[in-house]
C-alpha cells in the first residue's frame, strides 16, 4: 500500500496525517517515482497554515524529491523503469 503525508485542513503540524492513497498508473508523459528522499522546506509550513494557497485539500505537501522510476506512461522516452531521478517544484513529494 502506498502512503502519503497529507493535510485535510489548514493548521499546525497536528494536521499532517499518514494516509493510504491510490496511485494510478502513469498517463501520457508521466512517470511514477518511489521516493528515497524528500526535501523539507519552510514554504511547507506556509502552505500547511493556509498563508500560501493550495489548489485543493486534501493536499500532499513537498516540492523536492529523489528516488527511482517504477513505471513510465505512454510517450515517455527520457526515462525507464529503474532510473534514479531527482526533481524540484511539482507538489507532492511527501508521498
Amino acid at each position: 500500500m502506498v502512503h502519503a503525508i497529507r493535510i485535510h485542513q489548514h493548521g499546525g503540524p497536528e494536521t499532517l496525517k499518514w494516509d493510504a492513497v491510490d496511485v494510478p498508473a502513469p498517463t501520457q508523459g508521466q512517470i511514477r517515482v518511489k521516493h528515497h528522499a524528500v526535501g523539507l522546506n519552510y514554504i511547507d509550513t506556509y502552505q500547511r497554515s493556509g498563508l500560501y494557497k493550495l489548489p485543493s485539500l486534501p493536499a500532499v505537501l513537498g516540492m523536492e524529491g529523489a528516488g527511482q522510476v517504477t513505471a513510465v506512461g505512454p510517450g515517455v522516452t527520457e526515462f525507464k523503469v529503474g532510473d534514479r531521478i531527482a526533481y524540484a517544484n511539482p507538489m507532492g513529494s511527501y508521498a
